[in-house]
């Protein structure tokens, strides 16, 4: 299982983008805006309309971490579901994000295991694999997602961070929590966003 830092857990995904964590398409949202992810990517390379490797990646997968998928740009299939979500939970996997779309929505809810993702579509997936994989590097728009980043996810966004520079990324961000509760503390005290940031 990946032992990530608390402080980790508890940034957002928004301060850590800012500190040099690169961010995933907008498009792949929380189907529950409280849910949060934090873990390693566990990525999965989907066949465009089948679901097979996600079946297999979550049983590879190790404890705690985020299964990562690409569909490609055939995203109009519900590729999760209820059954792959319970199956998930029960193997303490920390959540799912992909770049496609996922279906059962109020069970997925009900059942608690974060999923982020690009759209809700109703169309099952067949079970072949002629292309795909899993623990590839993988494209998700423009960013590349490779095998072991650290993964944070909020209702602000998913970003990818390098594991070499996670320290770094953190330290950063948490100077940044800083420096923003300084100037919050200005502005209750009657400045102007304006003077702070030098704009009048």
């Amino acid at each position: 299982m990946t032992t990530l830092s608390p402080a980790l857990r508890e940034l957002g995904a928004a301060s850590l983008h800012e500190s040099g964590a690169t961010p995933l398409p907008p498009r792949i949202r929380p189907l529950d805006p409280a849910w949060r992810i934090c873990g390693r990517a566990f990525t999965v390379d989907l066949t465009p309309g089948h679901n097979i490797w996600l079946h297999r990646a979550l049983y590879a997968a190790q404890p705690g971490d985020v299964l990562v998928a690409a569909a490609d740009t055939d995203i109009e299939y519900g590729y999760w579901g209820d059954i792959l979500a319970h199956a998930a939970a029960e193997r303490g996997l920390a959540g799912l994000v992909i770049d496609g779309s996922v279906r059962d929505s109020t069970d997925l809810k009900s059942i608690g295991f974060p999923v982020f993702a690009r759209g809700l579509c109703v169309r099952g997936t067949g079970k072949d694999a002629t292309s795909g994989g899993f623990d590839v590097s993988i494209q998700l728009g423009s960013t590349t997602v490779h095998p072991g980043d650290i993964i944070v996810g909020d209702a602000d966004g998913v970003v990818a961070i390098d594991a070499g520079q996670v320290k770094a990324v953190v330290e950063r961000a948490l100077q940044r929590e800083r420096s923003e509760e300084q100037i919050r503390t200005r502005i209750a005290a009657g400045e102007t966003t304006l003077d702070i940031y030098g704009l009048s």
